[in-house]
């Protein structure tokens, strides 16, 4: 990762990825994820892509920047999707919901070192085999915070962060790029600033993370560059607090988190 923080975009847009490319994004993810996907979110504000080959080769081919595809979770089909992937030029796959070591060992022979190999840490059991998958070589973990905080049946998907969960798989990922959650302008999001979340992944010393829907909402009628800009700058006042505006900022963090109940939880009687 060439900077100090890697912004990861979802698009499948060439002449908005070669914008956003040139404006400081250094990552671009096509997402085939589907498999499973509607009925485990049914009911919560998640967004599902249907993303294609042609896709992929239709981003690899107006970009030289990293190239992401995010796969459908272990599946019988899955050697065809990582074939799939490699062929249409794919820098690294990205396997969702990760129950076990022995699915990740075995993508990882499945790929033979031809691309990076990251994993989503998004189920209990991902958390309680994370010290195992620490040492395997993988490109990248990102703790998907929406499929987990499902799972454990979390009222909002911050919960994770001021509970300990976050910091308990970081600790078994010391030495491989780890992020969460997702990114827009510093001061907008709902109902936590996003300049408090830029602060705890910086508090866990995160190296990258998405774009996330709100983003092209957020950035209407702004110029691209300053847009980004904007984000790296955020993110490199929180990376350089001091303990004590560190601790303040977690603290109010937490504060808005317990405060927060998802809607989507109460309506399913959570």
């Amino acid at each position: 990762m060439s900077s100090f923080f890697e912004l990861v975009l979802f698009s499948v847009d060439p002449n908005f990825i070669q914008k956003a490319v040139a404006a400081g994004v250094e990552s671009i993810l096509v997402d085939w994820e589907h498999l499973g996907k509607e009925e485990r979110q049914k009911g919560f504000d998640t967004q599902i892509n249907f993303q294609t080959v042609d896709d992929l080769i239709r981003v690899r081919q107006c970009t030289d920047a990293r190239v992401i595809c995010r796969i459908n979770p272990p599946h019988p089909n899955t050697p065809r999707e990582i074939e799939a992937a490699i062929n249409a030029g794919a820098d690294e796959i990205m396997v969702p919901m990760v129950r076990s070591v022995s699915e990740v060992t075995e993508i990882l022979k499945l790929v033979r070192e031809r691309c990076g190999v990251g994993i989503l840490v998004e189920t209990i059991d991902a958390v309680n085999c994370a010290h195992t998958l620490g040492k395997l070589p993988l490109s990248r973990v990102y703790v998907g915070l929406n499929d987990l905080a499902i799972e454990l049946r979390m009222p909002n998907i911050f919960k994770v962060l001021i509970n300990g969960t976050v910091e308990k798989v970081r600790e078994c990922f010391p030495d491989i790029p780890f992020g969460f959650g997702g990114l827009t302008l510093p001061y907008r999001g709902h109902p936590i600033p996003c300049y408090l979340l830029m602060g705890e992944m910086a508090r866990l010393n995160c190296h990258f993370s998405f774009l996330r829907r709100s983003f092209y909402r957020d950035i209407q009628g702004l110029d691209l560059r300053i847009a980004i800009a904007s984000i790296l700058e955020g993110l490199k006042k929180a990376f350089l607090r001091s303990p004590e505006e560190v601790e303040r900022d977690h603290q109010i963090f937490s504060l808005l988190v317990q405060e927060w109940i998802r809607p989507e939880f109460v309506s399913k009687g959570g």
